[in-house]
């Protein structure tokens, strides 16, 4: 009988200690052999580390030391991975929980899309779990941005998804076969936030490694706590990343035009918004009136997306600014 594939598990954790360990006590229940987990700790400054080593001490954890980010942080679990004897290696954001039989249907998939080198799992709402959030995702040139499939949609039986070819699929479970890495290299870490999923993927579809959605494979997924609201540091590394990913992925003619097209119109535009906001905010103020939380929260959203923009243009990377991270 062939010996099914091994499969590595990278959990990502910063300062997620609960949510990690409700997501590494659901992968006991997995019913797959062989496959083995590992934890990357970003720099956590709680006592994540402890609580983890002590819940789960076969688990092991490697130490970043620093937030390196989404892509630089599952980049040392991908090294470590391709440093042991695993054919393929599974990206899982550690607020999630998975269903048991998820690995199977990940590598039922693989044996009959032999081309597909990157799976992308259903991913469905802890809070709503009937409702899918993503099943992978296709580039929308008329808008430049990328649209999920399927998101809001409920999971009943009487719709069919089937595994289709994709230009990319959520990074909250990407499973990878380790050839892709081995090709094309490991996630570009100057997005640290945002995007790099879908620069990897557009990368291996580039050389072949063609990207598919396994819609069997189940993954209940939570919104990140970090992001509720849409914080100021979201449209930050949103911005920042998309131009980047613009610069990285669009041949020059495209990228021009879709620059002059939507980028620069967008940009403009929040402009525009920010300093009217600003302004009436600071007339509330003369006039000693009470503050509106809604247009104070809109400023700030407004200034972190342009402040985005304009590290873009300086080639600052890394880590968002500490004024943003605090708001």
């Amino acid at each position: 009988m062939k010996k099914m594939p091994r499969i590595c598990i990278i959990l990502l954790n910063w300062n997620g200690k609960k949510d990690t360990l409700e997501c590494l006590q659901s992968l006991t229940k997995v019913d797959y052999s062989p496959f083995s987990t590992i934890v990357v700790d970003n720099g956590s400054t709680d006592d994540s580390i402890v609580a983890i080593r002590s819940a789960f001490p076969q688990i092991p954890v490697l130490e970043t030391g620093e937030n390196l980010g989404f892509a630089g942080g599952n980049n040392i679990g991908i090294q470590w991975a391709l440093s042991k004897p695993f054919e393929w290696i599974l990206l899982l954001n550690n607020d999630t929980i998975v269903d048991p039989a998820f690995l199977k249907a990940y590598m039922e998939t693989a044996k009959k899309i032999p081309q597909a080198k990157i799976l992308g799992a259903k991913i469905l709402r802890y809070s709503d779990p009937e409702r899918i959030d993503h099943l992978g995702g296709r580039w929308n040139l008329r808008e430049a941005k990328f649209e999920s499939l399927a998101s809001g949609l409920l999971d009943t039986p009487i719709i069919e998804y089937r595994a289709e070819k994709v230009d990319y699929v959520c990074g909250a479970s990407l499973l990878m076969h380790k050839s892709v890495p081995n090709t094309i290299g490991l996630l570009e870490t100057r997005f640290f936030l945002f995007w790099e999923e879908t620069d990897f993927c557009f990368r291996a579809n580039r050389v072949g490694l063609e990207v598919w959605t396994a819609p069997e494979a189940k993954v209940w997924h939570k919104v990140s706590a970090s992001f509720i609201g849409g914080k100021p540091h979201s449209y930050y590394f949103w911005w920042r990343s998309r131009l980047l990913w613009l610069e990285r992925n669009l041949p020059s003619d495209e990228r021009k035009d879709v620059m002059s097209r939507i980028i620069r119109p967008e940009l403009i535009k929040i402009l525009r918004h920010y300093f009217l906001k600003l302004a009436q905010q600071l007339l509330s103020r003369l006039l000693f009136l009470p503050q509106n939380i809604e247009r104070i929260r809109k400023v700030r959203r407004l200034r972190a997306g342009l402040t985005g923009a304009f590290h873009y243009y300086l080639s600052r990377f890394g880590n968002c600014p500490k004024w943003l991270s605090k708001l």
